[in-house]
């Protein structure tokens, strides 16, 4: 059950992959395997972040 719930919080962008990750119990790398068992994509960015992102490509 925990498991789930930090899953939808972090799909919901409510807490960070590391937080999702304490909560959940897991190792980061096992939270993102659990996000790929429950079709969450890793990567959650906003718009604003992407685009920021996207502009500190040198």
């Amino acid at each position: 059950m925990r498991i789930a719930a930090a899953v939808k919080w972090y799909e919901l962008g409510e807490i960070s992959q590391g937080k999702a990750a304490e909560i959940a119990g897991l190792t980061r790398a096992e939270f993102i395997n659990a996000l790929s068992r429950y079709q969450v994509d890793f990567m959650q960015y906003t718009t604003e972040e992407l685009a920021e992102e996207i502009g500190n490509v040198d």
